[in-house]
């Protein structure tokens, strides 16, 4: 009888901690978080070439960074940003550079990430590492590893 209240008594204790983890608030607001969101299905630029980044954790994408507009496509509490560049570091493959600052508002970004030819891609490349640092005012920044290709408007 002893081990029936026993268990009795763990699984009320188990619904009951279930219960509050339900019921308890998120701790940061969706709007004001400033980790991306995965972005839908994106096309090849018009012109110039942009790098598709995937977070390594997941392997969403999270992010695509054009090199002509020089702009950082994210998705941020479920809607698309454009965030343009306003600095780049280096002079990188397919015109995309090693580091790049952009900004929209309130929104901060930093992509850092190293872009290779590849001999099993024409018309663009890889992106075997990188890091997003994103940041929004009144908000903490994320830090994202990312990963990708690389893909090039096609000859016309």
């Amino acid at each position: 009888m002893a081990d029936d209240d026993r268990i009795a008594g763990m699984i009320a204790l188990f619904l009951a901690l279930q219960a509050a983890a339900v019921a308890a608030p998120p701790a940061t607001s969706p709007a004001m978080s400033p980790l991306p969101d995965a972005l839908e299905r994106q096309s090849l630029p018009e012109r110039g070439c942009a790098a598709y980044l995937w977070s390594v954790a997941d392997r969403k994408l999270v992010a695509v960074a054009g090199a002509d507009p020089a702009r950082l496509r994210l998705a941020l509490a479920g809607k698309p940003a454009d965030l343009a560049r306003v600095a780049q570091v280096g002079t990188g493959e397919f015109g995309l550079g090693g580091t790049g600052d952009y900004r929209l508002g309130d929104i901060t970004a930093r992509l850092e990430m190293t872009v290779t030819t590849r001999p099993d891609l024409t018309d663009g490349g890889g992106v075997p590492q990188g890091v997003l640092t994103i940041a929004r005012g009144g908000a903490d920044q994320v830090i994202v590893p990312v990963a990708g290709l690389v893909g090039c408007a096609p000859a016309r």
